[in-house]
């Protein structure tokens, strides 16, 4: 099922929705001081950032993915990257070596030393750190983050810049509860959904959706990331009042219960995942490529592919896609979001249905998971294909000793090339070996990616096994 933007419930538009077909906007024309303030992603809920430390593993090397893109989304020089921990050196290299790309300057400021900013700027006597002196003195304009937070804002204005986004802006394009709403009030289609003000209304909500012929249910806080705030409920018809919620679900409000599609219920054949990406600036809503989402069993996002295999059996699918990105990427511009993000979506193939139905299942209004590998994917190779993955390495390794593996098997992408692979992070244990990386892969096809980069396993002698993002 699709609805088109421009049926009667939807709004007039008030930007300008521009599909690039796989070609970069243009980004920022401005300069930026950005904090990778990741562990900023659930705006003060302590229980979802435990979470995320804890089932993510290496969070504080996270922030490196911003290193070859923060000079690509903004455009004029002076960028400052501010980050948890130094990234890999030889990797800079790589980026400014062989790919040709300028990087940021960088600073470390690590999650404590951030949240001491928080607290001496609402203290007023932040001028005691010395790199509050040096970056209220850089020419950078403009303040920006994973997302922009009270903190944020706060460190914005000590510093005598602007942040991009607002508070509220970045909230509600985060927020899974106001997204649905917007949704349903517009006409598009949603999921069977309940709502819970407490883990007491879970079971009810449960027997709700059983009755509506569900066998799982999932529980969604209105904030969340990475599988973070989201719990599967499993047989609901036969388990309704033994379900343990933790509390903090329920951080910012009611939470979101819906029924969980899957194939062999409800007439369901198959399900997949695309994500549609988008840039949001001050006068238009861009959408410039579209990826199928590569998820674990219990949804946790593992990587991305791009473009989805299946758009060529389908071709009405990314006009859907597409259709309904641009809708939600104008409620984004108009509850006050700027910058990149995604649309996830689920794509359902019914068994009594030769159109698949298109739903949105949420926005993420910042960086994402998908943004990094998208633009570095698009600037090189606009017309290809692109896969990117979140890998485990059996043994951990020096930076260094990994890349100089793929070099010496050629393996590692360089501009002008069809195929290659460009490690667009490393993670670090506390042993400062590389634990696990982001991999992105290009060639001519989603087939040809796939198979490179497990021919570039095989030769480099590199064992790695897939991993969350």
């Amino acid at each position: 099922m699709t609805v088109s933007p421009t049926s009667e419930n939807t709004p007039t538009p008030a930007v300008e929705v521009i599909d690039t077909h796989g070609r970069l906007p243009e980004f920022w024309p401005r300069d930026v001081t950005f904090f990778a303030n990741l562990l900023s992603l659930f705006f003060g809920n302590e229980g979802g950032t435990a979470s995320l430390r804890r089932e993510v593993g290496e969070i504080d090397s996270y922030g490196g993915r911003l290193v070859p893109i923060v000079n690509l989304l903004f455009h004029n020089p002076g960028n400052i990257l501010v980050l948890p921990r130094e990234p890999d050196p030889n990797l800079c290299a790589y980026f400014q070596d062989d790919l040709g790309l300028s990087l940021p300057d960088m600073h470390v400021m690590t999650r404590e030393e951030f949240l001491q900013f928080g607290e001496s700027v609402a203290r007023d006597d932040a001028e005691t750190i010395e790199l509050v002196r040096e970056l209220a003195g850089h020419e950078s304009r403009w303040v920006d983050g994973f997302v922009t937070d009270k903190t944020l804002v706060n460190i914005a204005q000590k510093l005598g810049k602007q942040t991009i986004t607002s508070e509220e802006g970045s909230r509600c394009g985060n927020n899974k509860l106001k997204l649905h709403q917007f949704l349903e009030a517009h006409g598009l289609p949603v999921v069977d959904t309940c709502f819970a003000e407490s883990a007491a209304d879970i079971p009810a909500c449960a027997r709700d959706l059983a009755d509506r012929g569900f066998r799982a249910a999932v529980v969604k806080a209105q904030v969340g990331a990475s599988g973070i705030g989201m719990m599967k409920l499993e047989d609901i018809r036969k388990k309704i009042d033994a379900f343990d919620i933790p509390a903090y679900l329920f951080h910012e409000g009611p939470c979101i219960v819906q029924g969980w599609l899957e194939p062999g219920c409800g007439g369901v054949e198959a399900i997949c995942s695309p994500s549609v990406q988008i840039f949001v600036n001050e006068t238009t809503v861009y959408l410039y490529d579209v990826t199928e989402q590569i998820l674990s069993e219990t949804s946790v996002h593992e990587g991305n592919v791009s473009p989805p295999p299946y758009l060529s059996v389908y071709p009405g699918v990314r006009d859907a896609l597409f259709e309904q990105a641009g809708v939600a990427g104008r409620w984004l511009h108009e509850v006050g979001y700027r910058g990149t993000a995604s649309a996830d979506f689920l794509l359902v193939r019914y068994e009594d249905r030769h159109d698949p139905g298109v739903y949105i299942c949420e926005l993420n209004a910042r960086v994402t998971g998908a943004t990094y590998p998208s633009v570095i994917a698009r600037k090189f190779l606009p017309e290809g294909a692109w896969l990117h993955r979140n890998l485990r390495l059996d043994a951990p390794l020096p930076g260094g000793a990994l890349l100089a593996m793929f070099e010496r098997g050629g393996y590692l992408y360089r501009p002008g090339k069809t195929r290659g692979v460009v490690p667009v992070n490393f993670n670090f244990g506390p042993d400062g070996l590389v634990h696990k990386g982001q991999f992105l892969c290009l060639a001519e096809t989603c087939e040809a990616c796939a198979e490179f980069l497990d021919i570039a396993q095989a030769n480099t002698n590199v064992e790695w096994a897939v991993d969350r993002d």
